[in-house]
């Protein structure tokens, strides 16, 4: 059976956020966090290098799964990162 572009698209959500928390060192799945009404993405925490890793992983896994440009690829994982993205533990201070 086929999935829809919707089914897709929300098992892309669901593969990306596993593999955040895999990236960022966390024991947490998407099934921890999915009910959540609350900005469950702040009580977790990854570094920057991690983040870039994380946007590798996701414009490779967006392109091949949806047959997308890089381009466009990046740029889904760049509003990806602003909607469910952890804050960054090393960010450098703006003082």
């Amino acid at each position: 059976m086929r999935l829809t572009r919707k089914q897709k698209e929300e098992q892309s959500i669901e593969d990306l956020i596993n593999q955040m928390f895999i990236i960022a060192g966390h024991e947490v799945t998407f099934d921890d966090v999915k009910d959540r009404k609350d900005a469950w993405y702040l009580q977790w925490t990854m570094t920057t290098k991690q983040n870039k890793e994380l946007k590798k992983w996701g414009t490779d896994y967006l392109r091949k799964k949806f047959r997308t440009t890089k381009a466009i690829a990046e740029h889904q994982m760049e509003w990806f990162c602003l909607q469910y993205g952890l804050k960054f533990s090393d960010f450098p201070n703006i003082n």
